[in-house]
């Protein structure tokens, strides 16, 4: 059975309506809180909403995937609806039948291949399904596959179509937006986690960490957002020093329209505790920046970036922009390869304003909160 632990606001007054002139009390503000969600078997995925409908997707592991098994078995990706963000949440369903064949409309060399000889038979798994929706209102579910890198260097990632928010979607959907697409593109040509990014006004965009002890790049996408334009950055804020990053996310600050990534800092699989990082932009492809130790020896080199040490006792993995409030996605892992059992925890993004320089002698603290 579902169960859900939400944090409850209390209604937040302003100084006028203490006085009694000001907006009514059905104007309060409600404070955006932390909640979880747990007893769902969807992991390393994101939040978004249709209508007034919340809708969760991710990985799916209760079949049996065992992380880096070969052989292992591919459970696919899920989605999960509920009336409000703290439940109830559905049973999850699948988005498309892992046993289908890939048959991605491009002449991809794997279109014969079943989604679990991909995602299962190398062990390398299938992750982050990013559900978004165009601006013509059709839904795209954007995720990677890292065997396709470790096999001959091709990108890792794919786009389908779906019929709805919570699919079908793929070409074995059908009419009237079932396809799969394996994306062209020039910048993020690794197997990494990824987001999906953008507004109408700056475009759309791909931000993709990288292979190894990399970093984050970013490149916009077409007007259809399956394929890359080569416009972007390469190592925004030469993040990957010294450990690698992964998990990224981003969202447009709306007091101050700067752009804020958060990220995992370093990059560990299904590791807990590993600390959230911050860069931003003041436009979606740059350039990035993010703080760097300039004051006491001996302090690691992510000392002014990292806004969370710990990230609440789990690791960041993407963020998720819900009626306008970002929300930090954090998968609270057990431990294991197998996390059917692992829980998600939505921490509220805010920016305020840093203090502290270097050599001033003062801690620094960041612009970017995230109060577990």
């Amino acid at each position: 059975m579902t169960r859900i632990r939400a944090l409850l606001a209390a209604l937040v007054l302003s100084a006028a309506m203490l006085l009694g002139g000001g907006a009514p009390a059905s104007q309060a503000v409600v404070a955006p809180v932390a909640f979880q969600v747990t007893g769902v078997d969807l992991h390393d995925g994101m939040l978004t909403k249709d209508g007034a409908t919340f809708v969760l997707t991710g990985t799916m592991y209760g079949c049996g995937f065992t992380w880096q098994t070969d052989g292992t078995p591919f459970c696919g990706f899920g989605v999960s609806t509920a009336p409000s963000l703290a439940g109830p949440w559905s049973t999850p369903k699948l988005l498309f039948d892992p046993k289908s064949t890939i048959n991605a409309q491009s002449g991809w060399t794997r279109n014969a291949w079943t989604w679990q000889q991909l995602c299962g038979h190398y062990g390398a798994g299938c992750f982050n399904a990013r559900l978004v929706q165009r601006p013509d209102g059709v839904w795209l579910l954007a995720f990677n596959a890292p065997a396709d890198y470790n096999i001959d260097h091709s990108n890792a990632y794919y786009v389908m179509g779906c019929n709805s928010s919570t699919g079908p979607c793929g070409t074995q959907a059908g009419p009237p937006y079932g396809s799969t697409h394996k994306p062209s593109l020039t910048r993020c040509i690794g197997n990494g986690d990824f987001a999906i990014i953008g507004s109408p006004a700056a475009g759309e965009a791909i931000e993709c960490s990288l292979p190894g002890a990399s970093g984050l790049n970013i490149e916009l996408l077409d007007k259809w957002w399956s394929n890359g334009t080569g416009a972007g950055q390469t190592n925004l804020a030469n993040l990957g020093q010294p450990n690698g990053i992964e998990g990224p996310g981003a969202f447009q600050d709306p007091a101050t329209g700067l752009w804020v990534s958060t990220y995992s800092d370093p990059m560990c699989g299904y590791c807990a505790g590993v600390a959230t990082g911050y860069a931003t932009s003041p436009n979606l492809l740059g350039p990035w920046t993010a703080p760097t130790n300039l004051a006491a020896a001996g302090l690691p080199v992510a000392a002014r970036r990292d806004i969370s040490a710990g990230s609440c006792g789990g690791q960041p993995r993407t963020v998720s922009v819900i009626d306008g409030q970002a929300y930090q996605g954090i998968d609270l892992w057990t431990g294991t390869r197998n996390q059917t059992a692992a829980g998600l925890l939505f921490v509220p993004l805010t920016m305020g304003t840093p203090s502290g320089t270097a050599g001033d002698g003062q801690v620094w603290r960041p612009p970017l909160t995230l109060a577990c």
